[in-house]
């Protein structure tokens, strides 16, 4: 059968209750409380979207969001009671779309899953040309190790080996938050750097590489958390 929405909880009067809710205004939902169940209802069954908690049954949601990532592509909303900074990093980053915390309100939830859904009828609706044209614009951006530069739309932009290290970074997560913590680690190793550091470095970044770099599209800022490199996905 086909959900929209697909609740994996252990706490099962509260996703009893928002499945209802959910139903009431036409959004097919079904509820597991485990990694094993979830699993099994996704061989049998498919889901738009999932509503996912940390704490389960049996074992952890992050460790089950890095198995469904390995064999599914929905959106993944975390909910959970978890208020901690750390979790909503570990939740975004190893596939999470967002992060819910608990008590949540039922109609805000319906609200989110709502413009998701409309989202995603809108990507169905796509023209195979379309679809096409989005993967092409993946492959127009490329980097060039040997060279030290990117190559962008078949023109070679040549970096410095900062600037280059900084945006493989980026490119090896792409269309993922990195944290400025991450590139503070990955790009400039142990010795201690600025906030102004990075920000001068992400801005010759995108004088080089965006067409406005007032306006990235390429380079974005995700505000108090890091940057995300878009790349082939609607932004």
């Amino acid at each position: 059968m086909h959900y929209n929405c697909l609740i994996i909880d252990d706490e099962t009067d509260l996703s009893d209750m928002t499945c209802e809710y959910l139903k009431m205004f036409g959004i097919s939902c079904a509820c597991v409380d485990s990694a094993v169940q979830c699993m099994a209802f996704l061989q049998e069954n498919q889901a738009d979207i999932l509503l996912l908690d940390i704490n389960l049954a049996d074992g952890s949601g992050f460790d089950l969001c890095k198995r469904l990532r390995q064999q599914y592509d929905m959106p993944i909303l975390f909910i959970s009671a978890r208020q901690s900074d750390d979790d909503v990093l570990i939740a975004l980053n190893i596939g999470g779309d967002d992060y819910i915390k608990k008590p949540y309100t039922l109609s805000i939830l319906l609200a989110k899953l709502r413009v998701i859904l409309k989202r995603m009828e809108g990507k169905e609706g796509q023209s195979k040309e379309v679809q096409e044209g989005e993967a092409q614009r993946e492959e127009d951006i490329r980097l060039v190790q040997d060279k030290l530069s990117v190559c962008v739309c078949g023109k070679e932009i040549p970096l410095k080996a900062r600037e280059y290290a900084l945006f493989a970074c980026l490119y090896a997560h792409k269309n993922k938050i990195v944290t400025k913590e991450q590139l503070f680690e990955q790009v400039w190793g142990d010795a201690f750097y600025s906030d102004g550091t990075l920000n001068v470095h992400i801005r010759r970044l995108r004088e080089k590489l965006e067409e406005n770099p007032n306006e990235p599209e390429l380079i974005q800022t995700v505000w108090g958390v890091g940057y995300m490199l878009k790349i082939g996905e609607e932004i």
